[in-house]
């Protein structure tokens, strides 16, 4: 099984509409058997809280559902998760200052970087203090990153 996890800040916006998405994207590959996913914040800010309903409504009006409830990242996630997928380059220095070897830092990724046509190092803007616009955008983000991720683990892991 392998296990992804998506991570922003407070496990509301971002990551929770990333999760969303691959969801359905492994369910349409037909690979729920072999691919879990989940998401969590590096802060615990809205630890229980479902998603923003501003990125709930967005995520409805395209078919995707997001069922999941804020949870802050724990260190021990890093051995749990096969890949560690930050929405950001803050977030993605939080967990680095977790990892303690480099088998762990090599988890650890941006969702743009599975993205052909982002440039490297990009970050999945935060829609939390925008407009409806922002929470479209971040769909739009999320939907390529996730599929350029999910053709990475069938490459690596030979899921065809």
């Amino acid at each position: 099984m392998v296990k992804v996890c998506f991570v922003c800040l407070g496990n509301i916006c971002r990551s929770p509409t990333a999760e969303g998405i691959m969801n359905v994207f492994v369910q349409e590959a037909n690979l729920q058997h072999k691919i879990k996913v989940d998401s969590a914040g590096t802060s615990a800010f809205h630890e229980g809280e479902p998603a923003d309903p501003r990125s709930q409504k967005a995520a409805n009006q395209r078919g995707y559902e997001l069922t999941s409830r804020a949870r802050a990242f724990r260190k021990s996630d890093i051995s749990q998760f096969d890949y560690i997928v930050a929405m950001d380059t803050t977030n993605r220095n939080e967990i680095l200052k977790m990892c303690s070897s480099d088998h762990q830092k090599e988890k650890l990724h941006l969702l743009r970087d599975f993205d052909p046509k982002s440039s490297p190092e990009s970050s999945v803007p935060d829609p939390y203090y925008g407009g409806a616009n922002g929470f479209s955008e971040v769909l739009n983000i999320c939907e390529r990153g996730c599929q350029g991720l999910l053709q990475t683990i069938r490459a690596d892991k030979s899921y065809g």
